[in-house]
């Protein structure tokens, strides 16, 4: 058997490379058969010359030892010695400790390795020998269960092994072969020196980093089913592989990670939904967007109520639910449906608790939470609701239309009340008289007016609901009218009565046949005494005076009276100037509030009559006439329905009216304007625009009673005038002379320039009409406050004017009194 020779190079690293690996430890053989040639050359000599070549560019910071084992003993297996340990810069003295190895002893491969491993702390870091063997081991019978062992018990060990020089011995090979494949190394075979160092080369080269692994941005969401929405509230993740868990707790939605490509399994459970929810995916190519659909939650809502309540009663509900806008809470009968069931609702926007008003129906009920969009029911709760009870104590009987006090106990909701209605009649006209509770536990009713059997009924006022009934007799009622069988049309005249005299009771007077409240044209409540004044209509005919009951105005009791004519006479001039006041004798019934008047002929309505007078104002009596000549009529009317009576005509004529105004004069002037005409109270001549139109036109006047001639202010403004002389009456103009006003002419003597606040002598040259004045204000100021200071012409020649305590550029000007129109001026620089 041939011996074996072995070179050991363990450690993290290669010799290129191992300054990215911790120590490294090179094991040498030195044993005997390393004496054995290889083309004229001993194999120690090749190995020597071999690593003296690759620790000549060792890095100096990478650790190394050296390892030689079979150097010193002839036939030891442990002759095995660590000759320099491992340490950085150690590869000049390992060179030279390997020149000075003399091969002798036995090969302990395996034990070498073993001893190799542990100085490497194989068993909690990786590493790494290379072998170089020319046999079979010497020592130990079995070199692969012994890799086997250190592969198994290793953090990451791997043996190389370089069969040198072994030719084709099967023995050899195969214990190589196996101790590579046993701990994941590469098994070669050199035959030659330039072999060996390119073997050594190989597997002491860096192996080729694992490729990076592909990293693939992915975005994971969970959304509402059918839509983009996003999932509310916390989401937690978690990703797994068939390697194991990925991601785990992760919160975000969504959620943005890195993962290399392949299958992976995501899980997310939504903290809202209390759901989780999982599914399978693949990341691949440039992005991975993952989405997880949650079925869209059903709302809901809780509510919180008592679970009886009284009927008609207000109770408080508690609940939780989305308050959305119109969000309502309803109550209704168990089992109903329809829209009558939810008869009761607050909006949830009212607060919480809300106050719910409970139906006046006992029975079970269900309290809901409604949505606004489709009325849709999301939460109930049952309640019972119980009878609500009520008591009533009335007298049995009274007189129709009668007061009477009754007694009551009962829930007095807020506008509850107690009626009284006809037995067996419907609808609300049924309940002819009610009194609120809140008026009092002992309450005053009125019976109706029309005698026979009633019922007097508590009720709620939610939905009019009846809580207890009583019956209730009511007694007819009798009355009698004593009155004259004729009577004269508008008189007034005493009528006798017999009746209850409840209050508002009247006795009207109203024509036979006739219906509606306007038959009854007039009346006389009871109240007024007995007997009372009625007064007749003012028409003739056949007429019914009749007691009412105020309650209904229900008639108790009726006698025939005929309405006769009156005889009236007038009379009064057949001419008459208008405007003018003219008596007219009459004779006549004289009731209070009859009156004389005057109208066109052929005129109607309430314009007709334009002037009235009184006949209790004496007889005869005074009317003014109208101010526009034609025919005319005058007339008695009766004050009861302003029924004419007797009638005649008059003609009115034009006054005579002459005037005598100058023909020219100046604006702000004062004329006298002599005249003749009719004088009546009130007539006035006035001046105004011939063009103008309106009230805005007669700007001065004068009455005619403050004298003859008339004195008139002219207006300021100059242009062409009318004098007019008007009647009072209807303000009527019946005569009108032409005037030219001439613009007054004004001079101003001011100083160029005055001290501010100064007191400054203005001289003026002007008409100097009554209350003319002269004043000073800024030249761009407009409105009232232009005029600061001023100083009244009569005040003499020149005037003193106070001038503003504020500089800049004003104007003087001379106004006329009338108007305040302004007929000069002249600059002013106050300093």
């Amino acid at each position: 058997m041939r011996r074996l020779s072995v070179l050991f190079l363990t450690g993290f690293a290669t010799f290129a490379h191992a300054q990215d690996q911790p120590n490294t430890v090179l094991v040498m053989d030195g044993s005997g058969s390393m004496w054995g040639q290889v083309d004229g050359v001993a194999k120690i000599t090749i190995a020597q010359q071999v690593v003296g070549t690759l620790l000549s560019d060792f890095p100096p910071e990478q650790g190394l030892g050296l390892t030689v084992y079979g150097h010193r003993e002839r036939g030891e297996c442990t002759d095995i010695e660590t000759v320099v340990a491992p340490a950085p810069g150690t590869a000049a003295q390992i060179t030279t400790a390997v020149n000075a190895i003399k091969p002798l002893g036995k090969t302990p491969m395996t034990d070498a390795v073993i001893a190799a491993a542990e100085a490497l702390r194989y068993t909690e870091e990786k590493a790494t020998v290379i072998l170089v063997s020319d046999g079979v081991e010497t020592c130990n019978p079995d070199p692969c269960a012994a890799a086997r062992l250190l592969e198994e018990a290793g953090i990451d060990f791997t043996a190389h092994v370089i069969g040198f020089d072994v030719g084709s011995d099967p023995e050899a090979l195969a214990q190589m072969q196996c101790i590579a494949d046993e701990t994941g190394g590469q098994f070669l075979t050199a035959e030659t020196a330039d072999q060996l160092t390119a073997a050594l080369t190989q597997v002491a080269a860096a192996p080729e980093p694992d490729p990076e692994p592909v990293v693939v941005p992915t975005s994971l969401s969970a959304v509402i089913e059918g839509t983009d929405t996003l999932v509310t509230g916390p989401v937690i993740w978690d990703i797994t592989s068939d390697a194991g868990t990925v991601l785990s707790d992760a919160g975000g939605n969504p959620l943005t990670t890195d993962l290399p490509e392949g299958s992976y399994t995501a899980t997310a459970y939504s903290a809202a939904l209390e759901t989780a929810l999982s599914r399978q995916f693949i990341a691949i190519g440039d992005a991975a967007s993952v989405e997880i659909a949650f079925p869209e939650p059903q709302i809901t809502a809780r509510l919180v109520a008592p679970a009886t309540a009284v009927a008609g009663s207000t109770i408080e509900v508690g609940w939780d639910g989305p308050n959305g806008s119109d969000d309502y809470i309803g109550i209704g009968a168990e089992g109903v449906t329809g829209g009558a069931m939810w008869r009761n609702w607050t909006p949830t926007a009212d607060g919480n608790p809300v106050t719910l008003l409970v139906p006046p129906d006992p029975g079970p009920h269900v309290i809901r939470y409604f949505l606004r969009d489709g009325r849709e029911s999301i939460g109930s709760v049952d309640i019972m609701v119980t009878p609500a009870e009520a008591t009533l104590s009335a007298p049995s009987s009274a007189p129709a239309g009668s007061t009477i006090t009754v007694e009551w106990t009962g829930p007095d909701y807020k506008d509850d009340y107690i009626g009284i209605g006809k037995v067996g009649a419907t609808s609300s006209a049924s309940w002819e008289n009610f009194t609120y509770t809140r008026d009092g536990s002992s309450l005053t009713l009125q019976v109706p007016p029309d005698a026979g059997e009633y019922l007097i009924t508590y009720f709620i006022h939610q939905d009019r609901t009846p809580l207890v009934s009583i019956p209730f007799s009511a007694t007819a009622l009798t009355a009698r009218i004593i009155a004259p069988a004729e009577a004269a049309v508008g008189s007034v005249v005493e009528i006798g009565w017999e009746g209850p005299d409840y209050t508002d009771d009247y006795i009207g007077i109203g024509k036979v046949g006739a219906s509606g409240g306007a038959s009854w044209e007039n009346f006389t409540y009871t109240r007024e005494g007995n007997p009372l004044s009625l007064q007749m209509p003012g028409e003739t005919g056949e007429y019914l005076i009749t007691y009412f009951v105020h309650q209904d105005r229900t008639p108790l009791v009726q006698v025939p009276i005929t309405l006769t004519p009156v005889e009236v006479t007038l009379n009064a001039p057949a001419q008459a100037e208008t405007g003018s006041t003219v008596e007219v004798a009459w004779t006549g019934p004289d009731t209070d509030g009859d009156f004389i008047g005057i109208g066109p002929v052929g005129a109607s309505g309430g314009n007709a009559w334009k002037s009235f007078v009184y006949t209790r104002d004496g007889n005869p009596a005074r009317l003014r006439v109208p101010g526009e000549a034609g025919e005319y009529t005058i007339t008695y009317f009766l004050d009861e329905d302003n029924t004419p009576l007797a009638q005649i005509p008059i003609s009115l004529v034009t006054p005579q009216v002459a005037m005598q105004p100058p023909a020219e004069t100046f604006g702000g002037a004062t004329i006298e304007v002599p005249w003749t005409g009719p004088n009546n109270e009130g007539d006035y001549i006035g001046i105004g625009k011939a063009d103008a139109t309106g009230g805005n036109r007669w700007k001065s006047y004068a009455y005619t009673r403050d004298g003859n001639p008339a004195r008139i202010t002219v207006p300021a403004e100059p242009g062409d005038y009318l004098v007019t002389y008007f009647l009072a009456k209807d303000q009527a103009a019946i005569a009108e002379v032409p005037m030219t006003v001439r613009q007054s002419e004004a001079r101003l003597v001011v100083p160029p320039t005055a001290a501010a606040g100064a007191t400054v002598e203005i001289g003026w040259v002007g008409p100097d009409n009554p209350r003319d004045y002269i004043g000073i204000g800024k030249v761009d100021a407009t409105g009232g406050s232009q005029w600061q200071s001023y100083a009244y012409t009569e005040n003499g020649n020149p005037v003193s004017l106070k001038l503003p305590d504020e500089p800049g550029n004003y104007v003087v000007r001379y106004f006329l009194q009338r108007d305040q129109f302004a007929i000069a001026e002249a600059p002013l620089v106050i300093e």
